[in-house]
């Protein structure tokens, strides 16, 4: 028996899941903002519940490594540390694009297909990757600028190119009049159900983050503007 908690909170969606030997046993998904930090917690406490398991049951936690909110990524990865601390288990990571694109192969799967999701970074960008039916990586994790020829490479490689996730509505607009090998599928988000097999394959292998140093993959640098509010220095100069 290998139980395995993941935890998917790469965007407004806080989604749980406990898997047995990467078989899906319960799962939450909150489509609430901002629901992250009180609700997460209370989430894992539910499902443990809900499976009669008990925290001392658990073998390892799986978790988001990004791309995607910063907020959002960086309360996975407290609770998830935190569990691994006081449990003594080992800490695995997931890409958030993997999950999607595991999520779509489950009914799309094409050996001459080619798979990218893509998570909005506002405006006309987005973080993307680009895998292959076998999940194998083709194109490595970025962030891109959508242009009306982005991916427009792989159309004389592949049968179809399928475009998945909150970031591709936009690439959809730009891409869909340029040819018809070009699918969207609507309502792929990152979920913690999909971590699965992934990460029952990280735990046989022990590919294990270090719970010290290990942080998610954000994407791109944090910014957060500064306040036009006058600090109480400000109104004494």
């Amino acid at each position: 028996m290998s139980y395995i908690v993941s935890i998917e909170t790469s965007t407004a969606i806080c989604s749980v899941a406990i898997h047995n030997e990467g078989k899906l046993m319960a799962n939450a998904d909150l489509y609430l903002e901002k629901s992250h930090s009180n609700s997460l917690t209370p989430l894992i406490e539910q499902l443990l519940h809900h499976c009669d398991l008990q925290m001392k049951d658990l073998n390892a936690i799986a978790v988001s490594s990004g791309p995607g909110s910063y907020t959002g990524l960086r309360i996975g990865l407290s609770t998830a540390k935190g569990l691994c601390y006081a449990l003594d288990i080992p800490l695995i990571s997931i890409s958030s694009l993997d999950s999607m694109t595991t999520q779509v192969l489950n009914f799309h799967k094409d050996d001459k297909s080619i798979y990218i999701p893509m998570l909005d970074a506002r405006r006309m960008e987005v973080f993307y990757k680009v895998s292959d039916a076998n999940l194998i990586e083709v194109e490595k994790m970025s962030n891109l600028i959508i242009e009306e020829d982005s991916f427009s490479d792989y159309l004389n490689q592949y049968k179809s190119v399928f475009l998945f996730g909150n970031g591709a509505e936009k690439a959809w607009d730009l891409l869909k009049h340029k040819s018809e090998n070009f699918i969207f599928i609507d309502n792929v988000n990152p979920s913690a159900q999909f971590y699965g097999e992934m990460a029952l394959e990280k735990f046989e292998k022990e590919q294990f983050e270090d719970l010290a140093y290990f942080e998610p993959n954000y994407g791109k640098e944090f910014y957060s503007p500064k306040s036009k509010k006058k600090s109480f220095l400000d109104l004494n100069r």
